[in-house]
């Protein structure tokens, strides 16, 4: 019987991937709705159990990977890898109305303008203040604060070391779970009801996976006009921040 659940294991690794990351946000959705009475979003929940068992398989196993390192949960790897991740983008996209979308009009594009600029002078002066002086890591750190997909993408375009890198990440996971925790506590006092504020508020937050479970959390009719345009803006930060912004940082350092 041993050898038939470890053949499984082994064989279905992508399959148990999804199994426990099912039973995570089970666990979540659980906490969330009788611990926090609903005000903490699952998603946040979920982000940080995940960070802590990862930090719990990489203690565990010595590997690099957390708990993808562990046998059996290879298939984490995969399931957390740049193609499903993408999929999963595409997809809630495809949800959009057109019609909808065309009213954000020249809104959405000043949303995302500032929201690529913004996180990104902040981050990099709060790398400043913390003792970095070189282009590179000042941007990578920058480019962290956009989105946790954005400093990565940077880092390795620009060379910049894994401590920093691994840092522009821990960054934006950070924005993104204040993203999602508290979009449903603000979203009456700056109007976020309709698609058009929530095409402009997926523009200045910019992270896709706090845009969307916060705005999951708030009315869940809104989530793909604001992924949609944090989409665009986690676009727009890849192709910008590993260039134009560098150059800027690399000129004034």
């Amino acid at each position: 019987m041993g050898d038939i659940v470890q053949k499984i294991l082994a064989d279905q690794g992508l399959v148990l991937a999804f199994a426990v990351v099912g039973g995570l946000m089970l666990a979540s959705t659980a906490v969330s709705r009788h611990l926090t009475g609903g005000r903490i979003h699952a998603s946040a929940i979920a982000i940080l159990a995940a960070l802590a068992l990862a930090w719990w398989g990489g203690v565990l196993t010595g590997g690099k990977k957390g708990l993808a390192d562990v046998p059996g949960l290879a298939g984490l790897a995969l399931m957390g890898g740049a193609m499903l991740r993408d999929f999963a983008i595409v997809a809630t996209a495809f949800e959009v109305d057109v019609i909808e979308a065309r009213k954000a009009g020249l809104m959405g594009v000043i949303a995302l303008a500032l929201g690529t600029i913004v996180p990104f002078v902040v981050g990099v002066g709060v790398a400043w203040s913390f003792g970095y002086r070189d282009a590179v890591s000042l941007t990578t750190l920058g480019a962290g604060t956009v989105t946790y997909i954005v400093g990565p993408v940077t880092g390795a375009a620009l060379g910049a070391s894994s401590p920093v890198i691994a840092l522009s990440i821990a960054t934006g996971v950070l924005k993104a779970v204040l993203v999602m925790t508290f979009t449903p506590m603000v979203a009456r006092l700056i109007g976020l009801d309709n698609p058009r504020s929530a095409m402009a508020f997926g523009g200045l937050m910019g992270t896709v996976s706090g845009v969307a479970g916060g705005l999951a959390a708030t009315d869940a009719r809104l989530v793909p006009y604001g992924a949609l345009t944090a989409t665009f803006h986690t676009g727009i930060g890849c192709l910008v921040c590993p260039s134009i912004f560098f150059l800027i940082v690399r000129a004034l350092a």
